[in-house]
């Protein structure tokens, strides 16, 4: 086919949308008639120095799209498409990519590099391209520093691309003595020095037997400290990055280096750029969540026979480690609270702080309150906050007896806090803090006597309520504070404290709904989740209030429905808010719906609720589908066998959610609904049930259905053979389907579906049954899968 490839790239960016929409069919035609010779004109333009870069960009780009894909399925079918290809037009194509690492222009480097990459990714492990490695390394000794440079970058996204067990220890030796010897000190160019540093990030995976060697350690231990001292700034932030990723991949090999490291970290938090600097606090909290996890894993108890020793180096590095995250907190940034995504400084050590007060509990606190008490009064609002967010910090880990006395003084204090201070700053973190301390010190599994009593609840919430009304970050953390002192209730039987100001609480949190300043710091997300927690806390004297509230949902999500000609913008915002209200309703109809007292008067909303749900599957968007689903199934579990009478104008729905591959968190839930349905109707589900069926087994065969959703479609079977009894007839290409798709899923998961299995009583009972069967071939695929899973079970 005659096309001027570089013209079509080149239309293929313009400004014009006709002649982008053009171009791209004419690159979809030609890929589509001939693959070979498109994948050949691509290689060919990104390796033609004469031709311009944004041609030369584009062509690597669709390249390395044609190679790879997000959705599983969809990558496998690339991956089989290339290794299909004639083996000279392959030859052909890796040529022109190793060639244009030569190329003077970085972006065509840079794309080659990853292209690359994606091909040695589906070559390698078949054992094809073995020369690849070799002719990389070659490049290594090049004098011109941009091939030096691409190489590395080529070998560190090989690495990320191939797992190391499909590279021979040879090679992988090879690979690091490479990498690591580009981020020498003695390495005069800093491109190659940085590429090879971000090499390394991504070959660290490949370096288990050199990490056990004492010496090969060292070295690269030495070469990685050393860089984080580089002139060059992003130089230093690879660096810290290597050593965060080293942190958690090789903690146990750490012990000698840690005093070193702990010098080179502290120097970064205190005086390097802020991008540096947080990655050598990251490296702290890295060292938390792996000593965190040790300490879970072995309940605080170091036994010989486990795999790794915790080393306490968070309890070791505790007197010179928390003054330096201290010092962090009072470099705050001023609009922070404002920005969702802020992520600086103060609140990296912050975070971090709380890590390690969760690894070392009771420790940390004499080493934070001197801290707490000496700044929390002064004048400067970034002391008062700092204070604040310091106490907040360390609430999760401390035992309550060790924290419980501290928080009885320091109640009283935060409340006038966030009633005074003039700083929004000092209010939204004192807000937060107050969400903590409902959180961790406060519910019936607690046994140190309780923080929130009858003389200060009244108080408690007074503020609560007020700050609800101030400038929306401060706002939605109080929401927050009010949602965990709920959730501190759910258990308190007939008996809440709340019940005297349920009323006053749920029109505060409704009217916080309504603010017109309510899309902002996730003010109404957060009023609503706190108005589904308070429902969930309520009670018997509580459920008439509750009651009040389903038509005001009920009117909120037809208004919602009747809006017409909205902008995008504004059909996110409608689709947002009708996922929340979805939300709340389904919260109301499990709590009126599982009380005798109020089920039989709540069912006289069932028809106007179910209509509206109906209505909102028409609006085409996932999480409002996720969300009307889940309140469908807790309306049919609550209307029992009644529910029948919805089931023809629903099943459409119910289907389409079956069929969801695409949003498949929609097809989870469905599924879910489907026993629920199953434990309403009972029988009554079985005019629909062949429909169902036939699309749980199109889903269980489905290669393009996340597989995360097919292990719960067998415990689906049980429900709808438990539902229709001796209706459920054992049609033998149904079992062996099924059985053998159960093997295949314990194949492709291997030890992860152990756990899975392993839960599932339904699976090992169909399991035992397909075995026993008189049809020879369902017994085969019984056996089949019989093997797979006790592979991964064992495994």
């Amino acid at each position: 086919m005659s096309l001027d490839v570089t013209q079509v790239l080149l239309s293929a960016q313009s400004a014009d949308g006709a002649i982008r929409k053009h171009a791209e069919e004419n690159l979809k035609q030609f890929q589509e008639q001939n693959l070979p010779g498109f994948l050949l004109s691509l290689s060919s333009e990104l390796a033609n120095e004469e031709k311009p870069e944004e041609s030369r960009r584009l062509a690597g780009l669709i390249l390395k799209n044609a190679l790879d894909a997000k959705e599983q399925h969809r990558k496998n079918e690339l991956f089989q498409r290339w290794l299909a290809l004639d083996a000279g037009a392959k030859a052909q194509i890796k040529g022109l990519l190793l060639q244009t690492l030569t190329s003077p222009v970085a972006s065509a480097r840079s794309t080659a590099s990853q292209v690359i990459a994606k091909v040695a990714g589906i070559e390698i492990p078949q054992k094809q391209w073995p020369e690849l490695i070799g002719s990389l390394l070659a490049n290594i000794h090049q004098v011109q520093p941009n091939v030096k440079q691409a190489t590395l970058e080529t070998l560190g996204y090989l690495c990320e691309e191939v797992s190391p067990d499909a590279v021979d220890q040879d090679q992988v030796n090879k690979i690091l003595t490479a990498v690591v010897q580009g981020m020498n000190a003695s390495e005069a160019n800093s491109d190659v020095r940085l590429a090879a540093t971000r090499a390394l990030y991504n070959a660290l995976g490949f370096a288990q037997v050199n990490f056990s060697n004492d010496m090969e350690r060292d070295y690269i231990m030495r070469v990685v400290c050393e860089a984080t001292q580089s002139p060059e700034v992003k130089i230093r932030q690879a660096a810290f990055e290597c050593l965060v990723a080293i942190s958690s991949t090789y903690y146990d090999k750490l012990a000698t280096y840690m005093q070193d490291i702990f010098n080179i970290t502290a120097k970064a938090v205190r005086g390097d750029e802020e991008s540096v600097a947080l990655q050598a606090i990251e490296f702290w909290s890295s060292i938390c969540d792996e000593e965190i996890d040790i300490l879970d894993e072995y309940s605080s108890e170091f036994t010989a026979d486990s795999d790794v020793p915790c080393y306490y180096f968070i309890k070791q590095a505790l007197p010179a480690l928390v003054p330096m995250l201290l010092e962090t907190l009072l470099k705050q940034e001023e609009d922070q609270d404002l920005d969702e995504g802020a992520w600086n400084l103060a609140m990296a050590g912050g975070t971090c702080l709380g890590l390690v007060a969760r690894t070392v509990g009771d420790d940390i606190v004499p080493l934070v309150m001197p801290f707490v008490e000496e700044n929390i009064t002064k004048s400067e609002w970034r002391q008062r906050e700092a204070a604040t967010y310091a106490f907040g910090s360390i609430l999760e880990g401390p035992s309550a007896d060790k924290l419980a006395p501290l928080v009885n003084v320091a109640l009283g204090f935060m409340l006038s806090a966030l009633m005074k201070d003039p700083s929004n700053h000092v209010k939204d973190t004192t807000a937060w803090t107050l969400g903590r301390i409902f959180e961790f010190l406060h519910g019936s599994a607690l046994e140190t006597p309780p923080i929130i009593t009858a003389e200060n609840c009244q108080q408690i919430l007074t503020v609560l309520l007020h700050s609800m009304k101030d400038v929306p970050n401060v706002a939605e953390k109080a929401c927050g504070a009010l949602y965990f002192l709920a959730q501190g209730y759910v258990d308190a039987g007939s008996a809440s404290p709340l019940s005297p100001f349920f009323q006053d609480i749920v029109q505060n949190l409704l009217m916080v709904t309504h603010r017109e300043d309510a899309g902002e710091s996730r003010l109404r997300t957060a009023a609503y989740e706190t108005l589904n927690e308070v429902v969930r806390c309520s009670t018997e004297e509580t459920a008439p209030i509750v009651m009040q509230l389903v038509p005001v949902i009920m009117v909120e999500l037809h208004q919602t429905l009747e809006a017409e000609k909205l902008s995008t913008d504004e059909r996110e915002k409608r689709s947002e808010l009708q996922g929340l209200l979805c939300g709340c309703l389904q919260v109301i109809i499990q709590k009126l719906g599982g009380m005798e007292s109020t089920k039989y008067s709540f069912l006289q909303y069932a028809d106007q609720m179910m209509d509206l749900f109906l209505r909102v599957f028409a609006c085409r968007n996932a999480t409002v589908h996720e969300e009307a689903m889940l309140a469908i199934g807790a309306l049919a579990y609550a209307a029992g066998p009644n529910f029948a009478k919805y089931m023809s104008q629903f099943y459409q729905y119910l289907e389409m959610g079956l069929q969801n591959f695409e949003e498949y968190q929609v097809c989870a839930i469905t599924v879910g609904v489907v026993g629920d349905l199953c434990r309403a109707l009972e029988d009554k589900i079985l005019p629909f049930c062949d429909g169902i069926m036939t699309q749980l087994l199109k889903d269980l065969s489905s290669n393009q259905l996340h597989r995360s959703v097919k292990p719960p479609i067998f415990s689906c079977f049980g429900d709808i053979a438990l539902a229709i009894g001796e209706n459920f007839e054992k049609d033998d290409t149904v079992m062996k389907t099924a059985i053998g798709v159960l093997g295949d899923l314990a194949d492709t998961l291997g030890v992860h579906a152990g756990p899975l299995i392993n839960q599932s009583t339904s699976s090992q009972a169909f399991l035992e049954e397909c075995l026993a069967s008189d049809d020879p071939l369902v017994k085969e695929s019984a056996e089949w899968a019989r093997i797979a899973i006790s592979r991964a079970v064992s495994g």
